[in-house]
């Protein structure tokens, strides 16, 4: 009786904790630009109401940034607190296995831990186990980058080890990556339906702007890439809505395919922007953004939920065409886009509602990474972070708080094997001759009279005089050139950079 009695106290003492906890959504766009969000630029053509609106009930980091200038690197990093470059550089290609060791502990497993439901809802691209699912003996037809995968290829009806529910969440739903196939929906380790064909695009409405960038493999007939987002949106309406009649908190991390190729608005927002349908794209993620805290709202959960917005990199290359069409550059005030290590690559919005904490239309301009969540979260939640965990990740409790100025003082980005840049304090070191990687621009260069490139082994730029990166003063200040490079050697080697670390 009294053992019976003690799990009884036990179980109502949890029920009364975890109703404490508030829930975290973090809301996860793809190539997203910092200049892309009207708030953050005057001069955006693109209307971002709805995350203009949260920025004014949360706080707005003006500094934030991604680990990478692609995706899945990002994505790693923010899922478990640790720079990718530690472990990866690139992104996992279409039937690629996971980046995750299973010693790895993630976000999701740690909010797990205290007793959240977790959710992952859209964009995956962090691999799954897809040789397992493979039927003995078959091939591919092709080679090299012409291999393809066909749907007769794979036991549809087993299930996909090593994806979303073998490394913290309880549920998934999505397409795992919208130009990658397979073509099809996944919930939760299982296709939603069996692929029956290979992709044929002229299956679909025409695309908006700019070319497909599917890669051709397995696809159900009925396939409409268009129904991503109104799908998804929905799947994470009706998540936060069943969540009113559950008893623990909610952990859902729902990332968009958007506003990443193929562009593909929907008819209804066509014309929504003066920044053709790539500005369209982004105001329909933005509609999205307002229909899911909308359903916070409906649900009487807004008040008791941590909202994080962000991005995993800057915009895609097309950005230079749509600057020179529609004097509208997506990476307002930087320069890079998605892959550089100049700050248009990683430096990306970042925007917290954290009620009770954080002050309504508030600003911060301290340096802070997506890196930094799960540090955070664990503060909230005092769940103490093992050594060989989210050994990158500061807490910026202290900062949301207002108790601090800043948490962090320096930041490394990197996309490339050996190709690295290092922010500490005003300072930015390029470690290489460029922060180029994916191709330079001269005429959007001379357009803003960017110097020629001296062909230096490092660029040098002081940030708050010179966001843009425009004049590179290595040669004036060899000291701090030497000591940005030795303080990025040393966070390389020394395995972490996260402060509870340091001993």
């Amino acid at each position: 009786m009294k053992l019976l009695l003690f799990c009884v106290l036990i179980g109502l003492t949890t029920l009364a904790h975890s109703a404490e906890k508030p829930n975290v959504l973090i809301l996860y766009a793809d190539d997203l630009g910092f200049g892309d969000l009207s708030i953050q630029n005057p001069d955006s053509k693109i209307p971002t109401p709805n995350l203009d609106q949260l920025a004014k009930e949360g706080m707005r980091f003006t500094d934030g940034h991604s680990s990478s200038g692609i995706c899945t690197p990002s994505r790693y990093a923010l899922l478990t607190g640790r720079h990718h470059w530690r472990d990866f550089h690139g992104i996992v290609n279409a039937f690629g296995d996971s980046p995750f060791k299973k010693e790895r502990l993630t976000l999701p497993e740690m909010m797990k831990a205290k007793g959240y439901r977790t959710a992952a809802i859209g964009k995956w691209h962090l691999g799954w186990n897809w040789d397992a699912i493979k039927k003995p003996g078959a091939k591919p037809s092709g080679e090299g980058r012409k291999r393809v995968w066909g749907p007769e290829a794979f036991d549809w009806s087993k299930s996909i080890p090593n994806g979303p529910l073998d490394h913290g969440f309880d549920h998934y739903f999505g397409d795992t990556v919208i130009n990658f196939p397979p073509y099809c929906w996944i919930e939760d380790d299982k296709v939603v339906k069996v692929p029956d064909t290979l992709m044929d695009t002229s299956k679909w409405k025409p695309i908006k702007e700019g070319n497909w960038e599917c890669r051709p493999g397995p696809m159900t007939s009925d396939w409409d890439p268009y129904e991503n987002i109104p799908t998804t949106t929905q799947k994470g309406i009706d998540y936060i809505k069943a969540s009113v009649s559950k008893e623990e908190p909610f952990f859902l991390y729902f990332a968009f395919p958007s506003p990443h190729a193929p562009i593909i608005p929907n008819d209804e927002f066509d014309g929504k922007s003066e920044a053709g349908p790539y500005g369209d794209f982004v105001y329909e993620t933005d509609h999205a953004c307002g229909r899911i805290l909308e359903a916070l709202k409906e649900s009487g959960v807004a008040e008791n939920t941590i909202v994080i917005f962000s991005a995993d990199n800057g915009p895609e290359k097309y950005a230079y065409a749509r600057d020179e069409k529609f004097d509208h550059w997506s990476a307002k005030p930087f320069r890079g886009l998605k892959r550089d290590i100049y700050e248009g690559g990683h430096h990306v919005p970042f925007i917290v509602k954290w009620p009770g904490l954080t002050e309504a239309g508030s600003t911060s301009d301290a340096l802070v990474s997506q890196i930094d969540i799960m540090a955070t979260l664990a503060s909230m939640l005092e769940f103490e972070l093992p050594d060989d965990a989210a050994e990158d990740s500061h807490d910026l409790l202290p900062l949301i708080k207002g108790d601090v100025e800043k948490v962090r003082n320096s930041h490394v980005h990197n996309t490339k094997e050996n190709s690295y840049a290092i922010r500490d304090g005003e300072w930015i070191l390029v470690a290489a001759k460029t922060g180029y990687l994916s191709g330079r621009n001269k005429a959007w260069e001379a357009k803003r009279n960017y110097p020629a490139d001296d062909d230096s082994e490092y660029e040098l730029y002081h940030f708050p005089s010179d966001p843009g990166q425009m004049k590179n003063v290595a040669k004036e200040h060899p000291e701090k050139v030497g000591e940005m490079a030795a303080l990025l050697k040393q966070i390389r080697e020394q395995g972490y950079s996260a402060p509870r670390l340091a001993r």
